[in-house]
């Protein structure tokens, strides 16, 4: 079984063990695989219709609902009071993401820093999807090794991620980049294979 599809059982099932919302969020966001928090993340940027970096109580509820999970409101309010700061009007989702995201070893860590670091050039913060169409490389990757897909087929499939409402807006941040790897590293047991793919796929 893929590696992605056992990510899929084990978080379906720690979903319905969980009971502290934010579990059963990162739980239902692995459920989806790989990209599940990095899904969110996209929802909750389109919910945030100012710019302001913050969602309030009722955003993130609807957020919550429009993403599959029906909450109840005890847990919409733990999950948004354990965020929000000198009684604010709103949530940093950034800062909200990040507390789901699971947590990666310091080698892991380093890996995915490096690998963003090699591929902003400008250092500004954002890649383009040309520079990941330039130096993405997924001829290691297990499907291709087996001869189940095709670099270029993965490679549509990887910028494909990082895609909103079926267009690519031409930048990925770092957030989103550690969004997928911290979802794909929970998939992985071995520090040491986990940096060699992510340096492998990035050509360090």
């Amino acid at each position: 079984m893929p590696q992605e599809d056992k990510l899929k059982e084990a978080s379906k099932a720690a979903l319905e063990a969980a009971t502290d919302p934010l579990e059963k969020l990162r739980s239902h966001c692995l459920s989806s695989g790989y990209s599940g928090i990095l899904s969110l993340g996209r929802l909750f940027r389109r919910l945030d219709k100012d710019r302001s970096w913050t969602l309030s109580r009722d955003e993130m509820s609807r957020g919550v609902a429009q993403f599959g999970l029906d909450f109840s409101e005890a847990d919409i309010d733990k999950l948004f009071k354990a965020f929000e700061k000198d009684g604010a009007a709103g949530i940093n989702y950034e800062e909200f993401l990040e507390a789901l995201r699971p947590a990666m070893t310091g080698p892991r860590k380093a890996a995915v820093e490096a690998a963003f670091k090699h591929l902003d050039k400008t250092g500004d913060g954002v890649v383009s999807v040309e520079d990941l169409k330039g130096v993405y490389s997924a001829k290691d990757h297990p499907k291709v090794v087996k001869g189940e897909a095709t670099e270029e087929e993965l490679l549509k499939k990887f910028l494909g991620l990082f895609e909103s409402q079926g267009s690519v807006d031409g930048k990925v941040t770092k957030q989103e980049f550690f969004d997928y790897y911290s979802s794909f590293s929970k998939a992985i047991d071995d520090d040491e294979y986990f940096v060699s793919v992510v340096n492998k796929s990035w050509g360090l």
